[in-house]
Order: C-alpha cells, then structure tokens, then sequence
C-alpha cells in the first residue's frame, strides 16, 4: 500500500474527529453561544447536511483540475474553517464555519478516495478504502474523547484549535508525499460523469449504502441515553462504551477491507445481516448492561466491517467516473447518518422508548439485504455468457472471486 494512501487517512482523521467530536461539546457550545441545546445540535445537522451536498457539488466543479492541486486546496480551506468556528463571536459565524467545513470534507472525502483508488490496482481497492475509513474509526477512538477532554479542561475551542493543528499536520503530508496523479489525456466532461446514474446498479449501491450506515446510526445516535436510561449505567461509562465501539469499527475496517476483495458481495450480505442481528439483540437485551457493552463493540464491527466493500462496490460500477462515483459514496453514508438518526428521533417522539431504535435500525439494514440480493442477482446476469466451453468457465471463475 503506497505511503500517500496512508497520508490520505491521516487527513481523514482530522475530518472525522471535526464531524463527530462536536457530540461531547454542545453544551459549553451553547452556554458560551447562549442558545439552547436543541440549537447548538444544529450544527451538527448542519455538517451532515453540508457533507451531502458539497461531495457531488465539488466533484463536479473540480473535475477538470489537479487532483494534487484540489486536494491542498480542500484541506486549506478545511484547516481555515476550523480557526474560523474557535474565533467565532456569535452563533451564526460558527454555523458558517461548519457549513465551509463540511463542503471542504466532501470534497476532500470525494476525491481523495479517487486519488487512492488511482493509486493502487483494480485488486487493492478495497485495501487502499479501508486505510482511508480506518483514519475516521481512530477519529472515533481517539479524536473525539480528546476533542471532548479538551473542551472540558480547556474550553471548547480548544478542541477546534486542536482540530486545525492536525489539519495544517496533514496538509504538510499531502504537499510533500502525495504524488500528481495525471489527468487523463482526453479532459472528461460533465455529461458523461453523469451518465454513471443511468446505471441501476449505481442507484442500488447508493440506496444499500445510505440503508446500511443509516440503520447503524439510527441506533447509535441515542446509545448515550439508552446506556443510562434503559442499561442503568453511569454517565462516565458513556465515554468508555463510545470508545469500544468506535475499536469495533477499526477492527472491522481492518478485517472488511482485506476481504473485500475476493469476496465483494459475501462481505456485504455477512456484515449487513450481522447488523441485523446485532441491533435485534441490542433491543431485546437492552434493559442488560454488560450485554449493551458488549454488542456496542460487535456493532462497530459490523458496521466498519462492510465499509471498504461498499465503497468499492461504487468504484467497480461506477468506474468511468471516478472522482463522482466518490462523491456519490459519500453523499449516500450521510444521507444514512441524516436519516438514521431522523428516524430513530421519530421512534422516540412517538413515545416507544430508546431501545426501539434499534428495532428501527434493524428494519433498515434488513431493507438492505434485499436491495443487496437484488444487486447481486443483476450482477450475476450481466455476467453470464450465452456461449459455452472456456467463456462459460471463465465467467464462473470471476463470478466466485467476486461472491
């Protein structure tokens, strides 16, 4: 695995602790803001939000440009977004810092990830994918318990201070490690991007993906009050509980990622239907703490798990237009984050208890497995041979390396 892809989770970690740590800040956000709490949690909407429509937005108004160049300009701007939300003097001056924010994580998300698919065989995708999502599980593990340390010891600006040194860190690596990747010879167009979303098989991988994240984090949004409301657990074990999970998530990322490659399809009905069954058990054994620890961690597992296999599988079908199909993979797991926790807002509204998001979750991701077996069963077609003798077995071959 080249150096350069490392570099790239490297950044990603500064990203996703920026996009995750504002969960342990939000009350010294609104004290020192003076808004409500309901208020503040508008920022964190506000990133997702800006995730979703910036990745497409800035793939495509990047398209014809360095991807070098593009990069050092994102995570700049990135960097600059963060001295600008711990300067803020006001609420509405914070929330546009998190909106530029977000914009730049897309982008840099989008064609970042098509920079390191550029860099490593049609066979290592999967691989090189899981190096970039692994930066966003030690943001879990590690950003984000320091992000909220720091805002409690030092003030929450710290944690955005803290946040901007590691950009200005990465941005460093992407100057000096990532190399120029040269635009192809014939300079692509927009509307042949675009032509990827004829492709059923495109819409099926962003509804699988947006479903598998959202189902995850219908769940996992309210795992702080379900662990002390419902599990009876102390506050301080929040933080502990939040931390294994995120563990969970690098060891599956770790694991997902050096399997996906062989067996693309068999990684995604596995992880998927692991969720499943996972976030049945957190709802029925709900009222147990140790069994909510210990399925937090299984959770992240599976959750991370089928991450490099969905985003490979958006590369694999989408791969005449890379940087896009990034940008797309990346609006489809926000969309997921957005939803998820809408929907398990809802359950709780409607009065049916912390413990029925899970319930909630696991519908979604069990939606997800159909819309998987769908896919696979049109993959399985488009791979058939008409002819007999060597094609037919040539086909068989990659047809079980790819399941």
């Amino acid at each position: 695995m080249p150096l350069a892809v490392y570099i790239l989770g490297l950044s990603v970690f500064a990203l996703g602790t920026s996009e995750f740590m504002l969960s342990g800040l939000l009350p010294p956000i609104a004290d020192d803001m003076d808004v409500s709490i309901p208020r503040a949690g508008l920022l964190i909407s506000a990133f997702a939000v800006g995730m979703v429509v910036g990745a497409p937005l800035l793939a495509v108004a990047t398209l014809r440009l360095p991807r070098k160049t593009t990069l050092i300009a994102l995570i700049s701007v990135f960097g600059v977004g963060q001295v600008a939300g711990a300067l803020a003097t006001g609420y509405e001056v914070l929330f546009v810092s998190r909106v530029v924010s977000a914009l730049a994580c897309a982008g840099f998300w989008a064609v970042g990830a098509a920079v390191a698919i550029a860099m490593v065989p049609v066979t290592a995708r999967a691989r090189a994918m899981a190096v970039m999502i692994g930066g966003l599980s030690i943001a879990n593990v590690l950003g984000v318990p320091v992000g909220a340390f720091l805002g409690e010891h030092l003030g929450w600006r710290s944690a955005f201070w803290a946040v901007g040194g590691a950009s200005a860190v990465a941005l460093v690596g992407v100057v000096t490690l990532i190399p120029r990747i040269p635009l192809p010879e014939r300079r692509p167009r927009l509307r042949g991007e675009l032509a990827i979303y004829r492709d059923r098989q495109v819409w099926l991988s962003i509804v699988v993906t947006a479903l598998a994240a959202g189902g995850v984090f219908c769940a996992f949004s309210y795992l702080a009050p379900l662990l002390t409301d419902v599990a009876g657990l102390a506050d301080g074990w929040v933080p502990t509980v939040l931390a294994l999970f995120g563990v969970g998530a690098l060891i599956g990322t770790t694991i997902g990622g050096r399997v996906a490659d062989a067996h693309l399809f068999g990684v995604l009905l596995s992880g998927i239907t692991a969720s499943t069954v996972l976030l049945a058990a957190l709802a029925l054994f709900a009222s147990s703490p140790a069994a909510v620890i210990v399925l937090s961690l299984l959770l992240g597992v599976s959750a991370f798990y089928t991450a490099p296999a969905l985003n490979a599988r958006m590369f694999n079908v989408a791969g005449a237009a890379p940087t896009l199909a990034g940008a797309t993979t990346t609006a489809a797991f926000n969309l997921g984050n957005t939803g998820g926790p809408w929907l398990g807002g809802t359950v709780i509204d409607a009065d049916l208890g912390y413990a029925a998001t899970a319930w909630a979750g696991g519908a979604m991701t069990l939606v997800a497995i159909g819309f998987v077996a769908v896919s696979l069963r049109l993959h399985s077609r488009s791979r058939v041979v008409a002819t007999g003798g060597p094609a037919t077995k040539t086909v068989r071959a990659e047809r079980a390396q790819r399941v």
